[in-house]
């Protein structure tokens, strides 16, 4: 099964790298081009390929994992999905500059997280995302945790739970076996319309629950 990452942030690369330790591959990319990952998949090792976003967009599974103000440039231009299955790892969060006023607004309570909320006119992320990739099979996964959380999905005390959702049964069932393989423990929490909600950051009210199975 090919896997290609778009997005080589703290979200992209800690998912390359929980993916190097279970053993599957992947080809990754940013906005900047192959060479400018080349320390990255050095360090990665061999199962990780640098590649152009459009070379990542081929794969039968392609996770992207941008910054939501990024997300439209990234995703624009790109050949049609024709069924391919995209993993919808964004969240509709902006980062905060430490030295803006919006870093000690009394208003928004995630400023203390260096974030603020982007406002979404009422609908929820996923329902955007899924808007900006016609032809494809949407699954909402791999978003609500801490992203330095993903290199360690196995603890003493059991695996960390990842929450999966969508509409296409067989898409999910593909994206829950590499989320297994690479050692979490996952939970379908249904449709798309239910399950995106329940996890899209920061309000959803499962963002950020760090579950363990035992």
């Amino acid at each position: 099964m090919s896997i290609g990452i778009i997005g080589a942030g703290a979200l992209g690369s800690n998912l390359a790298r929980v993916l190097v330790k279970s053993g599957q591959s992947a080809i990754i990319s940013n906005s900047r081009g192959p060479a400018s990952l080349a320390n990255l998949v050095q360090e990665l090792g061999p199962t990780i390929k640098a590649g152009s976003t459009e070379e990542a967009a081929k794969a039968a599974v392609v996770v992207v994992a941008v910054r939501w103000v990024d997300l439209k440039q990234a995703l624009g231009g790109l050949p049609e999905w024709n069924g391919r299955i995209v993993v919808d790892a964004t969240n509709p969060v902006a980062w905060i500059d430490p030295n803006s006023p919006d870093a000690n607004d009394p208003s928004n309570p995630l400023a203390a997280y260096g974030i603020k909320a982007i406002d979404l006119g009422g609908r929820y992320s996923s329902s955007m995302v899924r808007d900006l990739v016609p032809g494809a099979r949407l699954v909402k996964a791999l978003n609500h945790l801490d992203v330095t959380l993903l290199p360690e999905p196995e603890l003493a005390a059991g695996r960390r739970v990842q929450f999966l959702s969508g509409d296409d049964a067989p898409a999910k069932a593909t994206v829950r076996s590499i989320i297994e393989k690479a050692g979490f423990f996952a939970v379908d929490l249904g449709a798309l319309d239910v399950g995106g909600a329940l996890t899209s950051v920061p309000f959803g009210p499962l963002v950020g629950v760090n579950l363990l199975k035992i």
